[in-house]
């Protein structure tokens, strides 16, 4: 796809917000006179995306390795504050560059190269989206008729919807929702603290063992981590001089307070209850409070994953388009939009249906194999855009194979390459145990290896970089795609 000349972009002024009802641009840039919407929304949009019961899930883990409640939820909160870091500096990017999050990695990984993170990145969309409507058919079903296979179309169905008519509409519904949210599961909470007794646990080390405690932290910080794929996805239309700080604080607060609390009381859940289940603990609490109560919360707990089904749906089409397109010029068109949401939560349908009665161990290993491709991918990513080219970059050099980022490069793809391979002795999944994290209680610490390697070696091996040149290629840049707005 070549970039977007001013004259293009003219084709599809005022399609790009809520001023179309279907949303025309995908992995094109964002003219500044298309850019709307207010900094604080990204709050409440990352609030409802990350309040999902998978997120809750999440707080399991502390007390089943043993975690007294208090242990658990201090391991949860400082690890979701600790992964939010990341993902809330990335949202950061959309608005300086106007584009997509995963198509930014070409400037580090070249047009062709960057397909390479571009796999794992699907697979994830696709896994956490598996996980979502299996969850989110399985609370339906315990309220309204029909089986969970049927569900699954309907649901499927549904956040295709939301992700076709786009980018508004998700906003939307994601900052309504929020309040629903609050509301209902400020009940369920206080509800929980009254009712539930915390057992006590008899865990080596008395209820809070370090090699417990910090499984459970990397265990939250990589799920907040998780998140980064696609923060700049809706970032993007916001004006390009709005504040960063704002940016970023907004994301922050959103995606850290809907992790925090959740998690935490999934570790409330899970130190009072001996076989805690999401979905039937949810109802149990809610019904004690008030009868049918805690029906009503399993509902709106699944318009929730439906919202963010929507959300991968749109993050996975972006992502597909972009790998295509750099060996296949891609036109940015409603029509492809469709096509690629379409075909992406066909794919989810499929799985979801294949899958046997006993996944959920393989399939989160899947997805935290997943996770481990994309922890060097932000490293480089984010070092980029704030150590070495400080938010500058050639936007029409991203769409040009002969353009200053070419096809592929070699100091992006040699930071990924060796910052993944220094995480493996560190590994802990059901399969396979680094050398290293045996050595050390089973503690998987690979995320924090793979940050370290890949950013700092990024950084030294673009040293050399002609920042001259690219300066140059940045202000052509900016007077091809916004002519007198430049």
């Amino acid at each position: 796809m070549s970039a977007p000349t001013a004259g293009e972009t003219a084709v599809h002024d005022g399609s790009g917000g809520g001023r179309g009802l279907i949303e025309v641009r995908s992995i094109d840039y964002v003219p500044v006179r298309e850019r709307h919407g207010k900094v604080w929304h990204q709050g409440p949009f990352w609030f409802t995306g990350n309040f999902v019961l998978t997120t809750m899930v999440t707080g399991f883990i502390g007390p089943s390795l043993g975690l007294s409640l208090a242990w658990s939820v201090a391991a949860v909160a400082l690890g979701a504050c600790f992964g939010t870091f990341f993902m809330a500096f990335h949202a950061n990017q959309g608005p300086r560059m106007g584009l997509p999050q995963m198509i930014q990695s070409r400037a580090q990984f070249g047009i062709r190269g960057a397909v390479v993170p571009f796999a794992a990145v699907v697979f994830v969309y696709v896994g956490f989206n598996v996980f979502n409507v299996v969850l989110a058919a399985q609370g339906l079903t315990t309220v309204l008729p029909g089986g969970a296979r049927a569900w699954y179309a309907i649901l499927i169905a549904v956040a295709v919807v939301l992700a076709v008519v786009g980018h508004d509409l998700l906003h939307l519904v994601q900052r309504w929702l929020t309040y629903v949210l609050i509301v209902v599961f400020g009940v369920i909470t206080v509800g929980a603290l009254v009712q539930l007794h915390p057992h006590h646990v008899s865990a080596a080390g008395g209820g809070h063992s370090w090699t417990s405690f910090l499984i459970v932290f990397c265990g939250a910080a990589g799920y907040q981590i998780s998140y980064a794929v696609y923060v700049s996805d809706y970032s993007r239309y916001l004006p390009r001089d709005v504040s960063a700080r704002k940016v970023i604080w907004w994301t922050y607060a959103g995606a850290a307070l809907s992790a925090v609390w959740l998690m935490s009381l999934g570790a409330l859940l899970a130190s009072s209850v001996r076989a805690p289940d999401a979905i039937e603990s949810l109802r149990q609490v809610g019904n004690d409070i008030l009868p049918g109560f805690g029906t009503f919360a399993v509902v709106v707990s699944a318009l929730a994953l439906i919202t963010i089904m929507a959300v991968n749906a749109y993050g996975a089409m972006l992502t597909t388009t972009s790998a295509v397109d750099a060996f296949r010029p891609v036109r940015p068109t409603v029509r492809s939009r469709v096509t690629g949401i379409v075909v992406i939560e066909l794919a989810v349908l499929v799985v979801a249906l294949l899958l046997p009665e006993d996944y959920l161990g393989s399939f989160n290993d899947l997805v935290l194999m997943m996770l481990y491709f994309l922890i060097p991918w932000t490293a480089v990513n984010l070092v980029d855009f704030y150590c070495v080219r400080r938010g500058h970059y050639a936007i029409t050099a991203i769409f040009d194979p002969k353009g200053i980022y070419g096809r592929w490069s070699w100091q992006g793809l040699t930071a990924y390459v060796v910052g993944f391979a220094a995480m493996v002795p560190f590994f802990t999944t059901s399969f396979f145990t680094g050398p290293l994290a045996q050595a050390i209680g089973g503690f998987d610490l690979s995320f924090v290896v793979g940050l370290l390697v890949g950013g700092i070696l990024y950084y030294v091996l673009t040293r050399g970089l002609d920042h001259g040149a690219e300066r140059a290629a940045v202000a052509a840049s900016e007077s091809e795609l916004e002519g007198a707005n430049a």
